[in-house]
């Protein structure tokens, strides 16, 4: 897992979080909410990769 894995994770939750505070700001907080919840689906995307390779390791170290 690299260093820019990492910063994207970080610069989606900064952007989620402006967002978020805006929309909240501006009495839209069913939108915030939404965006919160692509903010999550959006990492979760960039971390399918990774989870494969740890259930992969994981299979290969208990033989499963």
């Amino acid at each position: 897992m690299g260093i820019e894995l990492i910063l994207k994770i970080a610069g989606v939750g900064m952007i989620v979080t402006v967002l978020c505070q805006i929309l909240s700001k501006a009495g839209r907080d069913e939108q915030a909410t939404l965006v919160s919840i692509g903010g999550i689906v959006i990492v979760l995307l960039l971390l399918v990769e990774q989870i494969s390779l740890l259930i992969n390791t994981l299979i290969e170290v208990f033989g499963l």
